[in-house]
């Protein structure tokens, strides 16, 4: 029965996968052939973006639709308030099944921590996963007990058979229905992974992105292999989707949380305004309904997802959301674009962060300032690997006033008054360490389990992949 105002959604999203590296973006040497044919097949955003580019901040914004300052998440392993909106809300009261798989990371600093049914669910019912945790063949989850339950292989293979499993029994239920499946990789380690994929790539002749600065090779190619691992598994996905005959009436999102810097402009991780940092994938698929092969250029910030999708499913959007609807980007039908989108980094999550910034994309360009000084500015059109900063340049003077104007205009509409970290650290009473960065920690007993499974960690990674 095709569903037109209520469509399954299953969302799978990576973690720390930038938009340039997949095969059909044509930037880098990745093989990604199954997410190359998805991406045919609906619509490809090549400016989607993570306005906070690091995990739990953004994870938050797709979860509620606020931006970090008003859902309270602007730095990890900070807990999400069970008070908040959130898409699983809002859907089960329009009479959706909501589940969720994988990495949250929106709970208490212990990543470890079983989370239990409940509010600090923030309404998703079925529960297969875990606060945070990158040991990608040491790897758990919980359902509704305390009990971890142990991955055997590795995790996104695993967790893509728990999503299979769903979708098969979904396809005999009368309810629509939207899966989450959030897989770890791939964030490092970058060489916890199948060896079948790691062989694909020859860390010694790898073709680097040209802003690169002394980059390890190796693991570039760990990065590119996970990716690859992850294309194999989605296409496991879309494969059991259409053998439940669910396809037609299933929107299907692939994202990321954030980029990875992975060298180039010298850096690492995220964090940063750079595009490797904030543009992420964002294909969609829809049959009927969203475009196949269209490709679309709006800066389209995560913190939209939430409201866009309630919109395209006839749900209620909750008044206190704060990101902006657009479904006609996916559906290619006439409606508003977004011109701009903000992008911001509010506290140090590492020892070595930049200081506090904020910024802003458009279509063409990114901008972005610390406190009292410009720090960068590119033209992404001519300059695709923004290594012409035009921040200083006395004749970029006007381009460089009209996006500071844009930026002004972004921190007035999310309250954003552009307090130190160590004012919003106070104002907000975040406990950190004596470097100014939010602590973590792990339970004892899980800690010594990981350490036991890891004994054998390489031969399993060597074992053949089923």
């Amino acid at each position: 029965m095709r569903r037109k105002n209520r469509p399954n959604i299953l969302f799978v999203f990576a973690d720390q996968l930038r938009g340039s590296s997949l095969g059909h973006v044509g930037q880098e040497p990745v093989l990604t052939p199954n997410l190359d044919t998805f991406a045919g097949q609906g619509i490809r955003f090549t400016r989607a973006i993570a306005n906070a580019p690091v995990c739990s901040p953004t994870r938050a914004s797709l979860i509620t639709g606020l931006h970090p300052l008003s859902h309270g998440i602007i730095a990890n392993d900070i807990p999400l308030s069970p008070e908040v909106p959130s898409i699983a809300k809002s859907l089960e009261a329009h009479g959706y099944d909501t589940g969720y798989i994988g990495k949250w990371h929106l709970d208490l600093p212990d990543r470890t921590c079983f989370i239990p049914p409940g509010p600090r669910r923030q309404g998703f019912d079925f529960w297969a996963a875990h606060n945070c945790n990158h040991n990608y063949y040491e790897s758990y989850y919980y359902r509704d007990d305390p009990e971890p339950i142990w991955n055997e292989g590795y995790e996104p293979a695993a967790q893509t058979d728990i999503a299979i499993d769903y979708l098969r029994r979904a396809s005999r239920n009368e309810k629509p229905f939207c899966l989450f499946l959030s897989w770890g990789p791939p964030h490092c380690p970058y060489d916890h992974v199948p060896s079948r994929f790691r062989e694909m790539y020859d860390a010694d002749s790898l073709q680097v992105r040209p802003n690169a600065v002394d980059p390890d090779r190796r693991i570039i190619a760990g990065y590119y292999a996970h990716i690859t691992a992850l294309d194999w598994s989605f296409g496991r996905l879309v494969s059991a989707l259409d053998e439940a005959g669910l396809a037609d009436d299933t929107l299907v999102i692939f994202t990321s949380d954030h980029g990875d810097m992975l060298f180039s402009q010298g850096r690492g991780w995220k964090c940063k305004p750079w595009a490797e940092s904030v543009i992420v994938p964002f294909l969609a698929r829809w049959p009927g309904r969203v475009p196949a092969g269209a490709v679309e250029g709006a800066p389209f910030g995560l913190v939209n997802v939430m409201p866009t999708l309630l919109s395209l499913c006839g749900a209620k959007i909750p008044e206190e959301v704060e990101g902006t609807a657009y479904p006609s980007l996916l559906t290619g039908e006439d409606g508003p674009r977004p011109c701009s989108t903000p992008i911001h980094h509010f506290i140090k999550v590492t020892a070595r962060s930049f200081p506090e910034w904020r910024g802003v994309v458009t279509e063409r360009y990114t901008y972005a300032r610390f406190q009292k000084e410009p720090w960068v500015l590119y033209d992404d059109l001519s300059d695709h690997y923004q290594q012409r900063n035009l921040a200083s340049d006395p004749a970029s003077e006007g381009l460089r006033l009209e996006m500071e104007d844009e930026l002004r205009y972004w921190l007035d509409q999310s309250n954003d008054e552009f307090e130190s970290a160590e004012q919003l650290i106070r104002r907000l009473k975040i406990a950190v360490n004596e470097t100014g960065v939010v602590p973590y920690y792990f339970q004892p007993e899980m800690q010594q389990e990981m350490a036991r499974r890891a004994i054998t960690r390489e031969q399993r990674i060597r074992e053949p992949f089923l």
